[in-house]
């Protein structure tokens, strides 16, 4: 599918008055979140055993793969880090290019940058779209891999700091057509926040074996706690209801997009700067209890300033023959601030090279 095809499908508005302003925040977000949403993995091959024994994430190789500063085609910065895998193991890797400066409303490419050897080498940058000036950001989605609505394409999002709130947009058709599911807004709804107000952000779902949806939220005004917020959805973001809304002590955070995923064997992994006040600790959790608790151990990527992270795995059929699976955090990386590049480490989950 073509680039202008994408647009077409997924930058139509919506009917209906109601949904209107929140499309408007909305809709350019979609279009670049698609393009990783439609390569994600599905469905493909047999669930691991689960021997959770034998997990000790190791990281085996990190390379950088863009440096702000005006290095790479005149960029000032590059942020927004995320990255997918293809069913035939294709790691895609994406971010923001800010043209003029590290504004998030500035005028901004979306870059790109591939794979074929398990992220031991990457294709040169590439140019994907040119977004103007829209104050958007990238998203990763989600596709449901078991029941119920299982093939089900999840994308979502949020709106501006004062039109604020978590919303999600349900594919049936392998994104032929979307349409609104649910969505949790910030308390109080289109007003200014201040200090402790509930306002869920940038967030990231996946899927649990179980079938239901879990949507890792930034938690924007430190709503009960200086950690992460969690919604869950049992009939594949339908509805969304604040009773099944918690927050995760256990995830310290301080205020970021973070990642989040699980894998065909059960094993939840999460990624953020471990800490309560600054963007520093980029830190690799991993839970077997469907992220109802945290194992103690933890693997830190990088103790100096850190940022926004993305994850992606490649197992089973997608890792190759008789490989070991591999995880994949995409995370923003600096020595002063952590503007200053956007690096990859590979993690091999069994401590394997």
């Amino acid at each position: 599918m073509t680039v202008e095809l994408l647009r077409t499908a997924f930058l139509g508005r919506p009917r209906g008055p109601r949904m209107l302003g929140i499309w408007r925040d909305f809709a350019a977000q979609v279009f670049a979140a698609t393009l990783l949403l439609l390569l994600s993995p599905a469905g493909f091959g047999a669930r691991a055993k689960d021997d959770f024994s034998l997990v000790q994430p190791l990281v085996t190789m990190e390379q950088l793969l863009w440096v702000s500063g005006k290095e790479i085609g005149s960029v000032d910065t590059f942020r927004i880090p995320l990255i997918t895998a293809t069913p035939r193991g294709t790691l895609l890797a994406f971010s923001e290019a800010r043209k003029m400066s590290a504004s998030d409303m500035g005028a901004k490419f979306i870059a790109l940058r591939r794979s074929i050897d398990q992220g031991s080498t990457w294709s040169p940058t590439e140019f994907i779209i040119d977004d103007g000036e829209t104050p958007d950001g990238l998203n990763l989605g989600a596709v449901k891999q078991w029941e119920p609505w299982k093939g089900r394409l999840i994308v979502c999002g949020h709106g501006t700091l004062e039109r604020d709130g978590v919303f999600c947009l349900l594919s049936d058709d392998h994104g032929a057509s979307w349409r609104y599911g649910s969505g949790v807004t910030g308390i109080p709804y289109g007003q200014p926040k201040q200090e402790h107000d509930f306002s869920p952000d940038e967030c990231q779902p996946y899927e649990l074996p179980d079938g239901s949806v879990v949507i890792n939220a930034r938690n924007q005004n430190n709503y009960h706690c200086h950690c992460r917020m969690i919604l869950r959805s049992y009939d594949a973001c339908d509805t969304l209801r604040p009773r099944d809304v918690t927050f995760d002590q256990e995830l310290v955070d301080p205020v970021v997009a973070a990642g989040a995923l699980a894998t065909k064997s059960g094993i939840v992994f999460f990624s953020n700067p471990a800490h309560q006040e600054f963007r520093v600790n980029l830190t690799l959790r991993w839970s077997f209890s469907n992220g109802t608790s945290w194992q103690k151990e933890r693997l830190q990527l990088w103790p100096g300033p850190s940022g926004y992270s993305s994850l992606a795995v490649l197992e089973g059929s997608m890792s190759g023959e008789g490989q070991a699976p591999q995880l994949y955090v995409l995370y923003e990386k600096g020595r002063y601030q952590c503007t200053e590049s956007i690096s990859l480490a590979k993690v091999s989950i069994y401590g394997i090279f």
